[in-house]
């Protein structure tokens, strides 16, 4: 009789502290460190405030990671870690990684409680209902490096949302909720003929502008859940309806059909769960996340397919991607 090793099981218990050796090393500015060239663990130790034994301990994490490299006695920046790693990079993941120290590391200790309860944890943890900007990113360079990670995680699904689906026959698409355009600017690089429109909080639109300057995109400033809809026969949402209670999806879903015309459309774009409910992985993580810190939860095709036909709509098909966010697309007949 074969037996299954532990390897999995030990994979799982130090998964963790893969995850915040990232986040560390993020935090204290290693791979902007490096940013000019390989450097002894010595002169970074300085930079980083840090005894030259424990920082080499965390640079040789990182090495082992696949993050840093070793040449000799110096360190350098892998090619991944230019890309994703470093702030000012197009593709950084920086300001994501920050909150996930910041904000998700400490909550997700409290998992077992959200369980029990089925709610967040942003009291229980942080002594406060939430409010990213007013209590972790109060400077605007701490702002701007959080949008920009949030970008750079948009950018891994978005051209691959804008592409599941023929969108030629819409000829103006307003994305609701859509932070700095990611999905706006990737479908409106797909169908130049069409009318682009970004809606979002006024705090929100000012950041925006940096990644819409140029292109077709026309931020508008306001609240999908009180303020009249830009006009559309095309609404976008990426990565919104998992963040909420079923009462406030079917409110919204139900603004976005009285806004569209007959033959309109609604892209989503989320993370899907298998039918059977069981997998895949990052969807279910996903799925806990929202637990830990939002009202929301991922779904399955049919399941928003459920909140689309009370919402009105008869029309809906799915698409796994193969990047981070699934497709569904809904038509109003």
């Amino acid at each position: 009789m074969s037996q299954t090793g532990p390897q999995p099981v030990l994979d799982l218990i130090e998964a963790f502290r893969r995850s915040k050796v990232l986040f560390t090393a993020v935090s204290m500015g290693v791979f902007e460190h490096l940013a000019a060239g390989p450097e002894e663990a010595y002169s970074l130790s300085l930079r980083m405030e840090a005894g030259e034994d424990a920082a080499a301990r965390l640079l040789d994490g990182c090495v082992a990671l696949g993050l840093l490299e070793k040449r000799g006695a110096l360190y350098a920046n892998t090619e991944l870690a230019a890309l994703y790693l470093l702030r000012g990079s197009p593709q950084t993941l920086a300001g994501y990684i920050l909150y996930s120290d910041r904000v998700l590391y400490p909550m997700w200790s409290r998992l077992d409680d959200a369980v029990r309860e089925g709610t967040h944890r942003w009291k229980q943890t942080f002594g406060f209902e939430g409010g990213l900007f007013s209590h972790f990113f109060k400077t605007e360079d701490d702002k701007r490096t959080f949008l920009l990670g949030m970008h750079g995680l948009g950018q891994l699904s978005s051209p691959a949302v804008a592409a599941a689906f023929d969108l030629s026959a819409f000829r103006r698409m307003a994305d609701l909720g859509g932070a700095t355009g990611h999905l706006a600017l990737a479908i409106a690089g797909r169908y130049p003929d069409m009318e682009t429109v970004l809606f979002d909080l006024p705090e929100v639109i000012e950041f925006a502008r940096e990644f819409t300057a140029g292109s077709r995109v026309r931020p508008v400033a306001g609240d999908f859940f009180g303020d009249p809809l830009p006009t559309a026969d095309l609404y976008t949402l990426g990565r919104i309806l998992h963040d909420w209670s079923q009462d406030k999806i079917e409110a919204l879903l139900g603004r976005i059909h009285e806004a569209l015309p007959v033959g309109g459309g609604l892209l989503i774009a989320e993370k899907l769960l298998d039918e059977d409910l069981a997998g895949p992985a990052p969807a279910h993580m996903q799925s806990l996340n929202m637990l830990v810190c939002t009202e929301g939860r991922e779904r399955s095709f049919s399941q928003y397919c459920e909140l689309l036909r009370a919402a009105g709509f008869t029309e809906m098909r799915g698409e796994r991607t193969g990047a981070p966010l699934d497709a569904v697309l809904a038509i109003k007949k």
